[in-house]
């Protein structure tokens, strides 16, 4: 883990910004999954409005002074989204996030079954497919598995 990091929560003000963090997040570890698709920007926004409005969800960020560079949104039982800046991977924040959902109590997740980079970030701190699968919400409606901790 990073020393001295500074994690706050999220508020309406970032929802922009979250929007933007997954985008790049997803540009450059998901290109093989969603190639040149346009991102569904107005969706992924209105989404993480409804995630910001829910009392039940907690999303907590880091920022710096170029923006937001690590995401995690939790509810309790779920890691709902976790996302790095490109710029910080490999830094420990995903690692970081990762243990303050689990620390909060999330037991679950889903990912893409072709985010190598995640899934094995996820085997590494010991959780494992549960088996179920579903199909993901954006085109070209890729299979997300679900996860489990062990």
């Amino acid at each position: 883990m990073t020393q001295g990091t500074l994690w706050r929560r999220a508020t309406v003000d970032d929802v922009v910004a979250l929007r933007d963090l997954e985008r790049v997040a997803s540009r450059a570890g998901l290109a093989h999954v969603f190639g040149d698709l346009p991102y569904p920007d107005d969706d992924v926004l209105a989404r993480w409005a409804l995630l910001l409005d829910d009392p039940e969800v907690v999303v907590d960020v880091v920022d710096d002074e170029q923006g937001l560079v690590v995401l995690a949104a939790h509810d309790g039982s779920t890691l709902r989204h976790l996302a790095v800046r490109p710029d910080h991977w490999s830094a420990g924040l995903g690692r970081e996030g990762f243990a303050r959902a689990e620390a909060a109590g999330a037991r679950r997740l889903w990912v893409l079954e072709a985010n190598a980079r995640a899934r094995a970030l996820y085997e590494s701190l010991g959780w494992a497919p549960t088996g179920l699968t579903q199909e993901c919400p954006w085109p070209p409606y890729p299979t997300e598995m679900e996860y489990a901790a062990r």
